[in-house]
């Protein structure tokens, strides 16, 4: 079985998410900062761990 899995799709869905919560109200803006920070976050992690196979040499 193939996972493709595309972590740029995830964080502009996580990205989002969080933007629409924010118009909601539901976040404000210190909120909104954190939130994205942790996104930030994972989405460097979830980089760091991809095995690289894919790019293309320069």
């Amino acid at each position: 079985m193939t996972y493709n899995f595309d972590a740029e799709r995830w964080y502009e869905n996580q990205n989002a998410l969080l933007e629409a919560r924010r118009r909601r109200g539901e976040l404000d803006d210190t909120a909104f900062t954190e939130a994205l920070e942790e996104i930030d976050r994972r989405y460097e992690e979830m980089i760091a761990r991809l095995d690289r196979s894919f790019e293309l040499p320069r």
